[in-house]
């Protein structure tokens, strides 16, 4: 079961950084452990928005447009021949999380664990299919 938020953000304070958090590490733990384990070192990030560059890279119109980014290289493709690159690294972006979970009314802590399997999928080069039948099995 998914905890909940804390009274803060039961009594109109919105949920913050750390309460995204949270919802984002209950939801990785309530995937099956074969997931989890495969996932392995990439580090997990909550940030209020992305940042410049990543608008940009990512041609975005609004900061708006991106709930989470999988920063990494996909499983798919590496190769024992790599050389060493940053840690691979799932942000999820606070603001822009918040305002669709107000305008859709979905349920906060489904909405965390839709952007999170996004990204865990992005992370294994699952195509958008593969995705939707990952979060269709996971409870």
């Amino acid at each position: 079961m998914p905890p909940s938020l804390p009274a803060a953000a039961s009594h109109g304070a919105p949920p913050s950084l750390d309460d995204l958090a949270v919802l984002a590490e209950a939801a990785l733990a309530g995937m099956p452990a074969e997931l989890v384990t495969m996932v392995g070192d990439v580090a997990l990030a909550v940030e209020e928005f992305p940042d410049a560059e990543t608008e940009a890279e990512m041609e975005l119109d609004s900061p708006f447009d991106l709930l989470g980014l999988y920063r990494g290289r996909p499983l798919t493709e590496r190769s024992i021949l790599d050389t060493a690159t940053l840690p691979d690294r799932i942000v999820l972006y606070r603001r822009p999380i918040l305002d669709h979970w107000c305008e859709t009314g979905e349920d906060l802590a489904h909405l965390v664990r839709h952007v999170l399997i996004h990204e865990i999928g992005h992370h294994f080069g699952l195509s958008d299919a593969d995705m939707e039948r990952l979060e269709a099995e996971t409870p």
